[in-house]
């Protein structure tokens, strides 16, 4: 099993390679960071430095998304680093919930998510792609190598993620929800005449290390909190979509968002986040992965024994640093082992 460290780039930018750099040291693989240039700094600067600081980390969105770059922009970013450093970059791709609306505009369609996955890709790896029905290749591309992996949560995206997506990436860290997801992603993977067990599967959610104490855990819910309001938005669109009592998803993924009010994105993913108070504490243990070290390697291998191939550890609280080292000393090596 892997492990990725999920950072927002806040400035200062050297502190983000640093801590990639750091996290390379203590068994991570992969080194993601959010993507929504408004609120914080511009990722693939950053990829660029700490590729350079790096041996082995694969770097990479978690998630970019279809309408903020051209899509040979993007295309061409992985391109270049990936040519300066090989193959090390993954494109994690969502329809674009905060780096959208924090502008006043709407996230795409999956359409226009699908599209963008081949082309992106196609671009990236030296073919020919149709970029709004214009044929676009890089033409100093000779070769390349640029895996795709799809956020979702709904039917419709689980089964496009299956259909066209090199990997699955699956924004919570409950194992019966995971369970749900993964086997609608390969079952669509399997109709489209694709090996689904050759998609790589990401979970990526917060996680906290407590003392075992009941304070303990009382403050690694509040500062984990605004996942469950993160998620809220990616479901109050499913609900919007499919209706409430449709069935589409599991009616535990939409129960808790009846009291959700509104959500303002200049405190998305920020502990202290004011529109998250409605998250129940049960949602945050569930979507979250909080408690001792003995708890986080019990979650990582159940989650590991349902096909998951990577954790992506969401670092935004008050314990980024410890928490990396302890899943170097405590949990990387027994999922290893």
């Amino acid at each position: 099993m892997d492990f990725g460290l999920v950072l927002q780039t806040d400035p200062p930018g050297a502190r983000t390679v640093e801590r990639m750099r750091r996290a390379e040291e203590l068994g991570f693989t992969h080194g993601w960071t959010f993507d929504s240039c408004v609120l914080w700094q511009e990722p693939f600067v950053l990829y660029s430095r700490i590729l350079a600081a790096t041996e082995l980390l694969r770097v990479g969105p978690m998630v970019t998304n279809p309408s903020t770059r051209a899509w040979e922009v993007t295309a061409s970013a992985f391109a270049t680093l990936n040519e300066m450093y090989g193959p090390r970059t993954v494109c994690g791709i969502g329809r674009g919930d905060s780096a959208m609306r924090v502008a006043g505009r709407r996230p795409a369609t999956l359409a226009r998510m699908e599209e963008a996955i081949g082309a992106i890709r196609d671009l990236a790896e030296g073919r020919e792609a149709d970029v709004d029905g214009a044929p676009v290749r890089l033409p100093w591309v000779e070769s390349g190598r640029l895996p795709v992996w799809a956020a979702a949560y709904g039917p419709k995206a689980l089964a496009m993620a299956g259909r066209v997506a090199d990997g699955f990436i699956l924004q919570l860290a409950d194992p019966s929800l995971t369970e749900w997801m993964v086997d609608a992603v390969r079952r669509s993977a399997r109709e489209a005449g694709r090996d689904p067990d050759a998609l790589s599967i990401c979970v990526a959610a917060p996680a906290y290390v407590t003392d075992g104490t009941p304070e303990g855990l009382a403050h690694a819910r509040e500062q984990c909190r605004w996942f469950g309001g993160m998620v809220g938005n990616h479901v109050a669109d499913l609900v919007a979509r499919y209706g409430p009592a449709s069935g589409a998803v599991p009616q535990e993924l939409t129960d808790y968002i009846r009291e959700r009010r509104g959500y303002d994105y200049a405190h998305h993913g920020r502990t202290g986040n004011p529109d998250t108070a409605f998250v129940p504490d049960a949602i945050v243990d569930r979507f979250c992965v909080l408690g001792p070290p003995e708890e986080h390697r019990r979650r990582m291998k159940e989650l590991r024994a349902l096909g998951v191939d990577q954790f992506a550890l969401y670092a935004m609280h008050d314990a980024v640093d410890e928490v990396a080292v302890t899943y170097g000393a405590e949990v990387i090596p027994a999922l290893r082992g």
